[in-house]
């Protein structure tokens, strides 16, 4: 039979932050979550206890770069704290650049990424068109760009180029798009998937496992198909993928590497008026958190 440490407790932390407001737009999706099922989703009866975290914080006034990367310390502590605690962390967030400080809290070492977003998140300070720190986060991962505000982060160093897997993305920026192309991430886009099915995905995971122990997932969840599976926020574009894809391509990524931690960002819930993301999103935490299969 499978005992407790089999199911590790799961933590949740959330940072309900988008550009530097709480609750703001896709800064509403964490507790739009919690509110709608996510503890059910995480519970079980092997698994009879949750712990739950939000992080707070103490930018007066609010600023979009500082106080990314004043979450990115507290959801560092956080992480850093479950793995201590033999807890699964599950980081629920507005933006994406909270990955850098989850990162920070794994530690690096033996870590791969594997990135589900829509947008490649690659632009720089000097690339960007908007100036939304949200399309900067791998960019930062990987220590290309606001450097000394990462080094403020305790615990982070970035990531090798190679030792990312960018999956589904679909909207990218000529910058973006030469500086990818100048990288070692591996790249599989939303067209290959499309055409091609999740298998498309083997080959980039399976170079990442010769090179990885484990995995932390970020799951944007405008990697879906607005038409097929739902609008996660105003951002997401046409295409993307299906319910299914996604659910075949976390699978092989759960087939194959321990997920150290997972993120789940960029949710909107008032672009889901009828739900069909919710129930993603929430299928989705679990998969990210469930037990690694082992002999009954």
């Amino acid at each position: 039979m499978r005992n407790m440490a089999e199911h590790p407790a799961v933590r949740t932390i959330f940072a309900p932050y988008d550009s530097g407001h709480r609750g703001l737009r896709m800064g509403a999706g964490p507790d739009h979550l919690m509110d709608n099922g996510l503890p059910e989703m995480l519970c079980s009866a092997e698994r009879p206890s949750l712990s739950f975290a939000h992080v707070l914080p103490e930018v007066d006034p609010p600023a979009e770069v500082a106080t990314a990367f004043e979450l990115d310390r507290l959801v560092s502590e956080q992480v850093r704290e479950a793995v201590a605690e033999g807890e699964v962390p599950l980081v629920l967030s507005g933006n994406c650049n909270t990955s850098v400080g989850t990162i920070a809290g794994l530690g690096a070492a033996d870590l791969g990424v594997v990135w589900f977003d829509a947008h490649a998140d690659f632009n720089t300070p000097e690339t960007t068109t908007t100036g939304f720190t949200d399309g900067m986060g791998l960019a930062v991962a990987v220590g290309h760009c606001w450097k000394a505000m990462a080094r403020g982060v305790p615990g982070f160093s970035p990531v090798a180029e190679r030792d990312v897997v960018l999956a589904g993305v679909r909207a990218v920026e000529p910058s973006e798009e030469e500086r990818l192309a100048s990288s070692d991430v591996s790249v599989v886009g939303a067209d290959r998937i499309g055409l091609e099915g999740p298998s498309t995905l083997e080959a980039a995971l399976d170079g990442l496992k010769s090179r990885v122990r484990r995995v932390y997932v970020h799951l944007d969840l405008d990697i879906l198909d607005p038409e097929k599976a739902g609008k996660a926020n105003e951002f997401a574009p046409e295409g993307g993928l299906s319910v299914e894809d996604l659910k075949t391509a976390l699978g092989m990524v759960r087939e194959r590497f321990p997920v150290a931690a997972a993120g789940i960002a960029s949710y909107d819930p008032a672009f889901d008026p009828d739900g069909c993301v919710l129930a993603v999103a929430l299928a989705c935490a679990r998969m990210l958190t469930a037990p690694e299969k082992s002999a009954v």
